[in-house]
């Protein structure tokens, strides 16, 4: 979105989602819980959608052996995510880019939070597609992002939830709403069973839904042992 790209934006940016995301910080302490399952005490995290550094933060502080390449196509966003990662920040490399720029691995896990509903169908595909492919067999990835039914009034209602949540975390009431109807109209928005599915497609094991908090979905899964 524009505004990854707007200094102002991005100077406010770690007020958002904190307000915007039910459990933002337990999905990020969720998520380190899901990676160590098999993700060895020196391992390697490829993290999409790096930018403002909130996930690579907590994870670092949480894993003080972990080493962590971050990857997002916003310049402002990844220097921000220098300075989130502060004391931290020479355990990640940052590249600004998309995924196709991240390097091959084998990584021995990946995430990627609150970014593929930027993503069309067929760009989400190709995501997963590679971040399967640097991964290890039997790595683990674990995705969030706004994930909700398609047929119109669920829909509406779902986004209504959305937008009582932010007013009720201090989100101005209008400004909720207007937020809430962007994300309905210019967000490539995906059923969870379509979402679940384009992780099946893109080679991963049978996902598991492990967060649900209004619009929003994650799921873990996993690289197959096999290494095809």
């Amino acid at each position: 979105m524009s505004s990854f790209h707007d200094a102002a934006s991005v100077a406010h940016y770690a007020q958002g989602p904190v307000r915007q995301v039910p459990g933002f910080h337990a999905l990020h302490r969720m998520t380190e819980l899901l990676l160590a399952e098999h993700v060895p005490d020196d391992g390697r995290i490829l993290v999409l959608g790096a930018g403002g550094g909130l996930e690579l933060a907590a994870f670092a502080e949480a894993r003080p052996r972990w080493r962590f390449v971050g990857v997002d196509p916003s310049a402002p966003m990844l220097a921000l995510a220098e300075r989130t990662l502060g004391p931290h920040a020479s355990r990640a490399e940052l590249i600004q880019g998309e995924i196709d720029a991240a390097p091959a691995g084998p990584f021995d896990g990946a995430t990627c939070l609150l970014t593929l509903h930027f993503l069309d169908a067929g760009q989400r595909l190709h995501a997963l597609q590679q971040l399967r492919e640097r991964l290890r067999p039997g790595a683990p990835l674990v995705v969030a992002h706004h994930s909700i039914p398609q047929e119109p009034d669920a829909k509406s209602r779902w986004l209504g939830r959305y937008a009582s949540f932010a007013a009720s975390s201090g989100i101005a009431e209008a400004d909720a709403r207007r937020a809430a109807d962007g994300i309905g109209s210019r967000l490539p928005l995906l059923s969870p069973e379509q979402d679940a599915s384009l992780l099946t497609r893109a080679g991963f094991t049978e996902p598991e839904l492990f967060y649900a908090a209004f619009t929003f979905r994650g799921w873990v899964a996993r690289r197959p042992l096999s290494s095809d």
